[in-house]
């Protein structure tokens, strides 16, 4: 389904290393090779990453304060989920494939302008404001009709609940985009943290509203909400401040984006802007993101049909079945957690590889980019085979801390989250693999692929509506997993017509050995899960979400070591190659090596284009500047179930490879060539030659434009 990053950074939504964003600009030719990431950026590196995780866990305990007020499996919990999905639903939809294919290549460019692109993107970012402004009160004013479109089977009065939280959900729409600008405007010119740390005050508002909701009406467990007891205090405290918390994460990037003191302010006058060119040349990546997200949101409306069924079971007294109904609040939480190895790990490894895989894209070496393929898929396995071993085995006490308080929802969470978590390795094989179409700029293969892949689960879900209402929730799992696999299959062979082959049987060679080594920690966390009562349900695991919590501190410790160790004894090295770079980001990582010592340092290498050095000689640090772009890190490729917004997919790419690491190539990126370049990309044997998004755009000096108009009554 739709890609993403669900999570909530959301981004993201959003502890991932962040993907898409450099520390800093490209090192000296001179020095590229051979020295190591300065302190201040290895600090920069670290502030960024602590960033990311700390609005990751904040974001967990988000979920866990949301189950916590109003239950798991409750009627206003699905509602609510579901009106508060929308806004990012609809941005990604409308506007957000808009933002990362067309949008962000012309920020990025415009900042190399004399005037730092101050000119260039304030008639940016007064269109896009404009744009913002009509779609999100178009889109608030139709809200009945929305809430009509998207759910299935609810009564009047759950309807109107769903209206009503519409109403304050939907405005985030304009928030969501002005963030995604700011955070442009801000990578652009070597600010890269304020992205990292915004969400993180979005989290603690919305927290805060939620612990005062709890505070003065009460937990669920003790006190029930439902649809005859919610006011309209209630609605202010859940949806209220979770758009308050959007408006929050917005409006903290004006302080860096005024300290910038780049005098952006509104200018009218946008011909010769370039978007209409660049949005031709964005047509498949648009269209890709278009149709992952037309599908979600029907697979995300026959999630609604358990709740709506629940609540008349408890209408008409039948309490206990209504109990044992799963809605789409089971599978979000389910859903966040599964996507959690992903985001961490092979997200920000693939945006780092992304550049490797671009530089052999133009040249025309095939080898190469099929070994940037090959170690990327190996050394993401890593994670993903271990974190997909792990959520299956915990999902028992996972269930039961996210659970609300009762027992019953943390069974329906784990059942959800044992479908889910084995095809984690799956999803992101898919992402990895989807970035070779996107370095040889093929957006083409990908909408195909994505239409593949929305045919089938349209198709799918039409069919899962009509099985009984229990086990609804449970069949869209097992979807969502089936598509992860057949992405993956389909995927694969289109690449091998492009590559010949994928490196198949060294990679077959390091899952087995991974998987053995996952399984062996698997077998160590279900004897340990065991000894604490996970397998019976009156266990000390099963006991309340506290114990649970306790469970899963002791028991995750277990397996990740018996993991490491087993991974030792297989000899699995690529954990080398995870954990270089990982380390590197933290200050703690060897210095990047030459190309030319060995495979193995090549790789390490590649992994570390995202650590470059200032020039040398010089006082102060230059300001450093992204060449690049990202096409889009949600393009709809992965089947994505969490509807939260993802920042991570409006950052910056990776820094240029440095001269001396890539064999004498020039740093400067290849991806988005200078204005002086050819009106196409270069052709290789790979591809025939494809214009880039916004290279038509004029970047002379400011005021020097002649489509723009000079004065206010000037004529053309």
């Amino acid at each position: 389904m739709s890609a993403a990053n669900p999570s909530s950074e959301q981004p993201g939504q959003s502890g991932e290393s962040p993907p898409g964003v450099p520390p800093a600009a490209a090192a000296p030719a001179g020095e590229a090779a051979s020295s190591a990431a300065q302190p201040g950026e290895a600090r920069s590196s670290a502030i960024m990453a602590a960033g990311t995780l700390v609005s990751r866990i904040l974001g967990f305990g988000k979920t866990w304060m949301l189950g916590a007020a109003l239950g798991l499996g409750s009627t206003v919990n699905d509602t609510f989920i579901n009106a508060n999905n929308l806004p990012n639903l609809i941005f990604l939809l409308v506007a957000g494939g808009v933002f990362n294919a067309v949008l962000v290549p012309q920020i990025i460019k415009a900042s190399k302008a004399p005037d730092r692109g101050a000119d260039y993107i304030s008639r940016l970012l007064t269109l896009a404001v404009l744009v913002l402004l009509s779609l999100t009160l178009l889109v608030t004013l139709l809200a009945p009709f929305v809430i009509e479109l998207t759910t299935q089977g609810y009564s009047p009065q759950q309807k109107a609940l769903a209206v009503t939280f519409a109403f304050w959900c939907l405005p985030q729409i304009f928030f969501y985009g002005l963030y995604a600008l700011l955070t442009q405007v801000l990578n652009a010119n070597g600010a890269f943290g304020p992205a990292m740390w915004a969400p993180i005050l979005n989290n603690i508002v919305a927290i805060f509203g939620l612990g005062m909701f709890i505070w003065i009406f009460g937990a669920n467990v003790a006190n029930p909400h439902t649809l005859d007891s919610w006011g309209d205090t209630q609605t202010f405290f859940v949806a209220g401040f979770s758009t308050i918390g959007v408006i929050a994460q917005t409006a903290i990037l004006l302080i860096p984006v005024f300290r910038l003191r780049l005098g952006l302010r509104p200018r009218f006058g946008w011909r010769g802007v370039g978007l209409g060119h660049a949005a031709k040349l964005s047509v498949w990546t648009l269209l890709t993101a278009a149709v992952g997200q037309l599908a979600f949101l029907y697979v995300m409306r026959i999630a609604t049909i358990p709740g709506a069924e629940r609540l008349r079971l408890q209408k008409a007294g039948d309490v206990d079945a209504a109990a044992l109904l799963p809605g789409n609040a089971v599978l979000e939480v389910a859903s966040q957690l599964y996507l959690l190895p992903h985001s961490i790990i092979a997200l920000s490894l693939a945006t780092v590889l992304f550049n490797r895989m671009t530089h052999a894209s133009q040249e025309g070496n095939r080898d190469e980019l099929r070994n940037a393929l090959s170690q990327g898929l190996r050394t993401m396995a890593v994670a993903t085979v271990f974190g997909a071993l792990a959520l299956f085995a915990l999902a028992g006490p996972l269930g039961m801390f996210f659970s609300g308080g009762l027992r019953t929802d943390g069974i329906m969470l784990a059942q959800t989250l044992t479908i889910l978590a084995l095809s984690t390795p799956f999803m992101s094989a898919n992402f990895m693999m989807s970035r070779v179409f996107y370095a040889n700029e093929d957006a083409r293969t990908p909408f195909y692929i994505q239409l593949v892949l929305a045919l089938v689960n349209v198709v799918a879900a039409f069919f899962i509506q009509f099985l009984p209402f229990d086990q609804i929730i449970f069949a869209i799992a097992i979807l969502y997993t089936g598509g992860n696999i057949f992405s993956v299959i389909v995927s694969a062979f289109f690449l091998r017509r492009l590559l010949g082959h994928l490196d198949g049987p060294r990679i077959a060679n390091s899952y087995i050995r991974m998987g053995y080594a996952a399984l062996g920690s698997a077998v160590a966390g279900v004897g340990a899960l065991w000894l604490l009562g996970n397998y019976s349900p009156v266990g000390f695991a099963w006991s309340n979400r506290l114990t649970a919590l306790v469970t899963i501190i002791v028991v995750g410790p277990v397996m990740l070591a018996a993991y490491l160790l087993l991974l030792k004894l297989f000899r699995v090295t690529e954990l080398r190659d995870l954990l270089r770079p990982l380390l590197g980001r933290l200050g703690r990582g060897a210095p990047p090596a030459v190309r030319g010592e060995a495979a193995a340092t090549a790789a390490d290498a590649a992994l570390h284009t995202d650590s470059a050095t200032p020039g040398p000689g010089s006082g102060s640090t230059e300001r450093p500047t992204a060449e690049r772009a990202t096409v889009s890190v949600d393009t709809g490729l992965i089947p994505r179930i969490s509807g939260e917004f993802d920042a991570a997919s409006f950052r910056a790419g990776p820094a240029p490879m440095p001269e001396g690491e890539d064999g004498g190539r020039s740093g400067k990126s290849t991806y988005l060539p200078e204005e002086e370049s050819p009106s196409s990309a270069r052709g290789s044997a790979l591809r025939e030659e494809i214009p880039l998004p916004g290279r038509r755009t004029f970047q002379g000096k400011p005021g020097q434009n002649p489509y723009f108009r000079r004065g206010r009554n000037k004529k053309k």
